[in-house]
């Protein structure tokens, strides 16, 4: 059998970070078994749905990085083939036409829950007989399902195993309104046939959905798909994840500064595990996924191990993987990086030290821009008059370095202490203040050498004027 999943949210809100879950395990089950994933929008929902959550949608897929074989298909686009099946069941009483107004049903439901008995549609309900023998051929009318009476519906869900519902705890359920659009609970049997799916992996919020659908696939002769029911996901607090948890839309991530890959590593272990495996590349993700090995548990968002994994992939991915979204910050900032480095080689240097690809762009700033001010509490600590004789003789040498390289600039450095008996503090932290403005950066020498010698000696003599202006007051 030739496997066929799909990720098929609803546009009626952006890609979440469950939603996304869904679409990363329902697409590597794919990838892992060498069959096709495909994308379908379920926008019957037509008051609700816009077109920027689907962009929005598609946008989070692509990325995350995963790519469908099939689609983007719209539910809406497949109305004449829904009526269509929906006809044929009329033809074979498998439907039929309810006339009963929902004005009249709201008020049988009203006292069924009065008098603590399950609220549902009831064919049978005396008020309902009459509605349906009263109506004429101008009545209103809604097409309903006939479900079976007897029996029950099994499946064995690849997480949970086997569940079982009674079908007389099933209604008959409205599969083309009154309006004359169809209902998802339909309309999702017909995609999943028509598109031959064969693994449905979604969250548990659509387990009530899966025996209606499974009677529904059988009614009209389709072969039932495995189904997979994920565990919601959860806050630090334990509550639901939600708005109030911080971020929970996909490209909100990107905004925060979140590699995808980070973001596909932490989703996969929010109820996926391969031993005590923290770290996974895609390729083994692909390699090791399994259903089965999917927890039946609720599992909790931790924004600390998300940054934690962020600053792992930041560290060691390659550059320029990381250049291809660092970019997006860096013109989110107005940093050009035409003249300067190599933003690759700017990575390697200042990226271990960066949680986030927004800390990354603003710790590239100085290599491509100047700056007009220093950073106030480094600048009242080490551009002092102290360091004046330290830095006008750095400047000297910097400026008669033939070969403008690391290990040159080390000795500048060193050379500068030993003439000047200086320990490499008294020299080195007036130096990184003068060149990159602040406090705080990697090893001085590499990154003068990153930030090139006309630059340096500009700064170096911008720091003197800032002394000399110091010693004025």
């Amino acid at each position: 059998m030739n496997v066929k999943t799909r990720f098929a949210p609803s546009p009626t809100g952006f890609l979440h970070v469950g939603g996304a879950r869904t679409a990363l395990y329902s697409w590597l089950y794919a990838k892992h078994t060498g069959g096709e994933f495909v994308l379908r929008i379920e926008d019957t929902d037509i008051e609700r749905s816009t077109q920027e959550a689907i962009d929005a949608i598609i946008e989070g897929m692509q990325w995350l990085g995963l790519d469908w074989d099939e689609g983007p298909y719209y539910q809406t686009k497949r109305f004449d083939r829904y009526n269509e099946v929906v006809d044929q069941l009329l033809a074979e009483n498998k439907a039929y036409k309810c006339y009963a107004p929902k004005e009249l049903l709201d008020e049988i439901r009203e006292e069924q829950m009065a008098a603590g008995t399950k609220p549902r549609y009831d064919a049978k309900h005396p008020r309902v007989v009459a509605a349906n023998a009263e109506a004429t051929d101008s009545s209103p009318f809604c097409i309903r399902f006939r479900n079976p009476k007897e029996g029950t519906v099994v499946f064995d869900d690849k997480i949970r195993g086997r569940i079982e519902i009674a079908n007389s705890e099933l209604d008959d359920l409205i599969i083309r309104r009154t309006d004359g659009s169809p209902t998802y609970n339909f309309c999702v049997v017909i995609d999943d046939w028509d598109m031959g799916i064969t693994q449905v992996v979604r969250g548990e919020d659509h387990i009530n959905n899966t025996p209606r659908q499974i009677n529904i696939y059988k009614a009209i002769g389709a072969a039932v798909p495995e189904f997979a029911h994920c565990s919601m996901i959860l806050g630090d607090d334990g509550a639901k994840l939600s708005k109030r948890h911080g971020a929970v839309s996909v490209m909100q991530y990107r905004d925060e500064g979140y590699l995808p890959q980070a973001l596909l590593n932490y989703l996969v272990r929010l109820g996926w595990s391969h031993g005590d495996q923290e770290i996974f590349s895609l390729e083994e993700m692909i390699s090791l996924f399994s259903l089965e090995s999917v927890s039946k548990s609720a599992s909790a968002f931790n924004t600390d191990k998300l940054l934690w994994l962020n600053n792992h992939y930041i560290k060691t991915s390659e550059p320029e993987y990381v250049a291809k979204y660092l970019q997006w910050h860096l013109d989110a900032k107005g940093i050009s990086t035409e003249n300067g480095p190599a933003i690759a080689d700017v990575i390697v240097l200042v990226g271990e030290r960066c949680n986030t690809l927004i800390e990354l762009a603003e710790q590239c700033r100085y290599f491509y821009q100047d700056f007009e001010e220093f950073e106030a509490g480094a600048a009242k600590k080490h551009l002092r008059p102290v360091a004046k004789e330290a830095l006008e003789l750095a400047l000297v040498k910097v400026k008669a370095q033939d070969a403008w390289t690391v290990e040159n600039l080390h000795a500048v450095i060193a050379d500068t202490c030993s003439e000047l008996d200086l320990g490499m503090g008294k020299v080195g932290m007036p130096l990184r203040v003068a060149v990159t403005g602040q406090g705080q950066s990697p090893s001085v020498d590499a990154v003068m050498a990153l930030v090139g010698q006309a630059r340096v000696v500009s700064r170096i003599e911008q720091a003197l004027a800032f002394i000399a202006q110091r010693e004025a007051q």
